[in-house]
């Protein structure tokens, strides 16, 4: 059954194997942290990686030179787009 997000919770349940949670417990151990730092810090890591991956476009160089250009020089205005246009509310 799934379960209903509560908004206003600051507490993170997780379902964890013994071994992975030894593992956990050693880097830890070995940072002299807790564990909840730990996960916090590498969890909020991932995370920023996985939304800048999202959110940013990688061009390579012949891309990005194709994108200045167009942009430099932009194509003219097709007749149905010219159409379109006309078809605007004039603004006052």
């Amino acid at each position: 059954m799934p379960r209903t997000m509560v908004e206003n919770n600051s507490r993170l349940a997780l379902r964890i194997r013994s071994e992975d949670k030894a593992m956990l417990m050693r880097a830890v151990a070995i940072e002299h942290t807790d564990m909840t730092d730990f996960v916090l810090r590498h969890a909020l890591e991932a995370a920023r990686k996985v939304i800048d991956q999202a959110e940013r476009l990688r061009l390579s160089e012949r891309d990005s030179l194709r994108v200045l250009d167009a942009l430099e020089n932009p194509a003219a205005p097709s007749a149905k787009l010219l159409k379109a246009a006309h078809r605007l509310p004039k603004s006052t």
